[in-house]
């Protein structure tokens, strides 16, 4: 056994990185002081207590920029990655659509079924409204066919939305690929990078990325940010979906939120300057925690492509076993089944599906997300407690 043996007090060893993160102890350091000393309106111009908030802000801006590549301007702040995507999907679908000076107007929406929950019902509330929507199957590795893609992308097409890395199987999109073929073909390219901002490295420019979302509390910042890069050269135009004061540039109307703008801001930066070192140290984990899964369950499958995928995830099936089953066998590893907003359906994991498995073996699928405070005792303890729930609920 490994030299983690947690007591029956004892937390869970936390692998759902993928769910949420811990908050930084050094990006909550960052932002007390803006809910105590510096509580300022960051939109009140005519006193310190303003102008030190707005600063912070303004701040923060540059930081998440810097970590994609983007210009400060071109950020926008909002409550997350869902509300950014919203943003991205339908602003710019119906924008397009208002304002099409063309005899045939933009009025059709790209996605791949293995998208998040918020892209699917953002489009879908789109074909509602009278939009096209092509929703593209991916390949057994989760990636999407590129040549499908283009011949999915027509003088018509508004938007292409692909997620740049799957919430579930960790899979990463060939970002670089997809915006040139938006690019050659006149159509806007979203990404929501929730998972892969601070993970792996994102340039909008040179990936040909026209918006692109954030969560703060998927790269261990606070919960309740997030942000939306808007390109301004050539400049992309959005429908706000939030009336009142016309902050953030007219797209999202309210009161920015210091501290969380803050907690962001440093979230980023932090991520910025350690993010290769910390590849390297969740992939050497992630090959530890396989390996020893593996070894000793060899009928064990990987979800998803083996070597495209974001460091710290696995998405491993165990033939014959019910995941929920085996979670509620092993209460010292904290892990799951699928997304944490699809958490409440008993249906097999629609990526999953997607990928071309069968119920049975979509039900047998765990997803474990390694993070920055994973250590390689808790990797031990949890392959060794996950080996030894699946062989109770097998008999052996």
């Amino acid at each position: 056994m490994s030299a983690r043996q947690p007591g029956a007090n004892d937390r869970p060893v936390y692998l759902d990185y993928q769910a949420t993160t811990p908050t930084d102890p050094r990006v909550l350091a960052a932002m007390l002081p803006y809910f105590t000393e510096k509580f300022g309106n960051p939109h009140s111009a005519s006193h310190r207590f303003g102008h030190e908030a707005e600063a912070a802000v303004e701040r923060a801006r540059a930081q998440v920029a810097a970590l994609i590549g983007a210009e400060p301007r071109e950020i926008v702040f909002t409550s997350g990655a869902t509300e950014s995507n919203n943003l991205a999907i339908k602003g710019a679908a119906r924008f397009l659509r208002a304002h099409s000076r063309d005899a045939a107007p933009r009025d059709r929406i790209v996605t791949l079924a293995t998208e998040h929950k918020c892209v699917l019902e953002a489009a879908a509330r789109l074909a509602e409204e009278g939009f096209a929507l092509d929703c593209l199957p991916v390949e057994r590795s989760g990636l999407v066919d590129l040549e499908r893609l283009a011949a999915a992308i027509g003088p018509r097409t508004a938007l292409v939305s692909v997620m740049a890395a799957n919430n579930e199987i960790g899979v990463i999109q060939p970002l670089a690929a997809i915006g040139a073929l938006c690019r050659e073909r006149g159509a806007l390219f979203h990404t929501d990078a929730a998972q892969a901002a601070g993970k792996i490295p994102l340039d909008v420019a040179a990936m040909g990325i026209d918006l692109l979302s954030i969560s703060g509390h998927k790269i261990y910042g606070p919960k309740g940010i997030g942000a939306l890069y808007v390109r301004r050269r050539p400049r992309v135009r959005l429908m706000p979906l939030i009336d009142g004061g016309g902050q953030e540039r007219g797209f999202r109307s309210g009161t920015l939120p210091t501290p969380l703008c803050v907690g962001l801001g440093e979230a980023c930066a932090l991520a910025a300057a350690e993010m290769a070192a910390e590849a390297a140290r969740l992939l050497a984990l992630r090959r530890r925690l396989l390996d020893a899964v593996t070894r000793r369950l060899p009928e064990t499958q990987l979800n998803g492509d083996a070597e495209r995928r974001l460091p710290g995830n696995l998405n491993l099936a165990f033939p014959g076993i019910d995941a929920e089953a085996l979670l509620a066998r092993c209460p010292a590893v904290a892990a799951s089944t699928g997304s944490a907003c699809s958490s409440a359906s008993i249906e097999p994991s629609y990526v999953l599906r997607a990928l071309g498995l069968d119920a049975a073996m979509a039900a047998a699928s765990v997803r474990i997300g390694l993070g920055r405070f994973t250590t390689e005792a808790e990797v031990d303890f949890a392959a060794d407690a996950l080996v030894a729930a699946i062989g109770d609920l097998k008999g052996r």
